[in-house]
């Protein structure tokens, strides 16, 4: 069985994979004049990875929750801990409205174009430049403090 804390380093991956994907496909289909909403072809696409983003991100942070509370269990406590918590708590609440808005759109088929539709990209590095500044953090625990990581001997 694989130990409760080791599940949010194995799931934290995706949705910095998925929201750096979500980037980029909208900047690019929106500066070629394609809508990112709607049942268009890159409408279908864009949403997709944006429900795919929050879910992974509400699993991590869930997880995040569980290896934080193993780790204080331990005797573990760190200020840049609670802001990596904190900010992880941001990331799934900002990408599960993302995505429901998404949703809704392209349920209803709405596609935005012209002017307006330069929210979506702008919305995305948003979410880019916050998942970027909680991953700095969840690399501190790790690499700086050694937070819920076995230590190797050295001969």
């Amino acid at each position: 069985m694989i130990p409760v804390q080791h599940i949010h380093p194995m799931l934290v991956h995706f949705p910095i994979v998925l929201v750096f994907l979500l980037t980029a496909f909208d900047v690019v289909a929106t500066f070629r004049g394609k809508t990112v909403t709607g049942r268009t072809t890159s409408g279908n696409f864009s949403t997709g990875i944006a429900v795919l983003t929050a879910l992974f991100a509400i699993a991590t942070y869930f997880f995040g929750g569980m290896a934080l509370d193993v780790a204080e269990s331990t005797g573990f406590h760190s200020d840049i801990a609670e802001t990596h918590e904190s900010l992880g708590e941001i990331v799934a609440i900002a990408a599960t409205i993302y995505a429901v808005i998404r949703a809704g759109l392209w349920l209803r088929d709405i596609r935005i174009t012209g002017l307006p539709s330069y929210v979506f990209p702008v919305a995305a590095i948003a979410g880019s430049a916050l998942v970027s500044a909680t991953a700095y953090f969840g690399g501190q625990l790790v690499y700086e403090l050694g937070v819920n990581v076995a230590k190797v001997a050295m001969n």
